[in-house]
């Protein structure tokens, strides 16, 4: 059996304000926003070129429990340079740390932010994502299965 994660709901209090944050400052693209069942809406975004989508609601109730908005911190972006990430997300207005090298090898430089509810994020500089896309990289790693 195959599984996928495809959309993570994000607990935040005011769903427009969350959209205008990651639509204008983070740069995700809105791929829905609307009414998907009475008094119930969502609002799905996904970041350029990703797989996953974060989805902001309001009304809908969460049959595993309703998380708190502020509480959920660890989500990690990457990308292929964090030099011109931090600089298009600052150009953005976004309030994202400077890149921190932890060490010299790929992977282990980091930026961090949070929204505006307190939702935390890193960002994670991959170089190799250049030449190397994740979806090219599992689609190589499924023929290699087969």
């Amino acid at each position: 059996m195959e599984m996928t994660l495809e959309v993570i709901v994000l607990p935040v209090s005011d769903v427009d304000r969350a959209k205008e944050f990651y639509q204008d400052k983070v740069g995700f693209h809105v791929d829905l926003d609307g009414e998907v069942m009475p008094g119930v809406r969502i609002v799905q975004l996904t970041p350029p070129g990703s797989g996953c989508s974060i989805a902001l609601v309001d009304g809908l109730e969460i049959p595993t429990g309703t998380p708190r908005p502020g509480t959920y911190h660890g989500m990690q972006l990457v990308v292929a340079d964090a030099k011109a990430a931090y600089e298009e997300l600052t150009a953005r207005g976004l309030d994202v740390s400077e890149p921190q090298v932890f060490s010299p090898q790929d992977g282990a430089t980091f930026m961090y932010f949070t929204d505006p509810d307190g939702n935390g994020w890193a960002i994670q500089e991959y170089r190799q994502r250049d030449a190397k896309p994740l979806h090219r990289l599992l689609s190589e790693l499924a023929g290699q299965q087969q």
